[in-house]
């Protein structure tokens, strides 16, 4: 992976973060890894933890970032999840799947930041 899609990716997350945090949730992890793979954002807001996915699209040549979020990957996000919650000893715990859409234009300017609390 390139160093300017490291970087675009880590300034999403970042505003993503920050975002999640105006919003109310508190950060409990980033970039936790398993052998199943990643999760961007473990989130708490109330009794829930949330999980979630940031994408992050500089121009619509890829599509959007909600366009990129796929069957297989909304898969994995569930078995990543469930690991987090086993590898924390968080068995009766509510949890939510999530998503934060994140665009910029090709200065980097944010033009659009939504953040979906629950993805089925």
């Amino acid at each position: 992976m390139s160093d300017a899609r490291v970087r675009l990716g880590r300034r999403g997350e970042d505003l993503a973060v920050a975002e999640l945090d105006r919003c109310g949730y508190d950060i409990v992890d980033r970039n936790w890894r398993c052998r199943v793979g990643e999760v961007d954002v473990v989130a708490r807001r109330g009794a829930a933890i949330h999980f979630f996915e940031v994408r992050t699209r500089r121009g619509r040549e890829y599509g959007t970032p909600e366009e990129s979020l796929t069957p297989a990957k909304h898969r994995r996000m569930i078995k990543v999840a469930r690991t987090y919650l086993a590898d924390h000893d968080l068995y009766d715990v509510d949890w939510r799947l999530g998503f934060v859409a994140v665009e910029m234009d090709r200065t980097g300017r944010l033009l659009r930041l939504e953040v979906y609390d629950s993805i089925v």
